[in-house]
């Protein structure tokens, strides 16, 4: 009888923890993300040092240097979409082609920097089928990541052919690692950048498309 009640207390007390876990993972996550942005662009960052430096000509006060400096940022890149929608975007545009895009080095991360801004952004022009998402099963049939493709031609390894794939990081897929595999270890998954990113956002619990076709081995699409 004693043992009943203790189940039934335990079983009512792992209800309870289930129904807050969600929240509990939310609060997790948001504490992680504030705690990550405090680090990189916080008032004690190299960043925020730049934003309090801005606000010193207007306020005195550490804290409220940093605010008004923040301030006059979001206000800089509010004026800054004004001057991309309104017909100053080609002119913007083609000095950054002579200047930034140009540089040996600068000009390269830029290029990269700017096709990942035009898949978020979903532009017309932004080279979606260099940047497609793929299945990799390694070993051919084994382990299975949902990745992306920045460039659908082969690299020939020691007489085999390598595709070059992006495998991005949970639940910030800003980040991940750079893989050559095995060509035909790669299968088009089918779907969005947008669908692969919900995935990855939600940590698996959004499902990934249909692994059914991917036993077929189909061959790499270029979409």
């Amino acid at each position: 009888m004693v043992k009943r009640s203790i189940h039934s207390i335990l079983r009512t007390w792992l209800a309870g923890l289930l129904a807050l876990l969600p929240l509990l993972v939310t609060v997790s996550l948001l504490a992680w993300v504030i705690n990550l942005l405090n680090h990189y662009v916080g008032p004690s960052s190299l960043i925020g040092r730049g934003f309090a430096f801005f606000g010193q000509t207007f306020v005195k006060n550490p804290a409220l240097e940093y605010v008004t400096g923040t301030l006059l940022l979001i206000g800089f890149i509010y004026f800054l979409g004004i001057i991309v929608q309104s017909r100053l975007k080609k002119p913007l545009a083609a000095l950054v082609d002579r200047t930034v895009r140009r540089l040996p080095v600068i000009g390269s991360l830029y290029n990269l920097a700017d096709r990942f801004v035009g898949l978020l952004d979903q532009k017309q022009d932004a080279d979606i089928g260099a940047m497609s998402p793929v299945w990799c099963l390694f070993g051919g049939d084994g382990v299975a990541v949902l990745a992306l493709m920045p460039n659908p031609e082969p690299v020939e390894i020691e007489g085999r052919e390598y595709q070059v794939i992006l495998v991005p990081t949970a639940p910030v897929p800003i980040g991940g690692g750079l893989l050559y595999v095995p060509k035909d270890w790669i299968r088009p998954a089918n779907i969005g950048v947008d669908k692969l990113t919900s995935i990855y956002v939600s940590m698996g619990i959004t499902p990934p498309p249909n692994l059914a076709k991917i036993a077929q081995g189909q061959p790499v699409m270029a979409v």
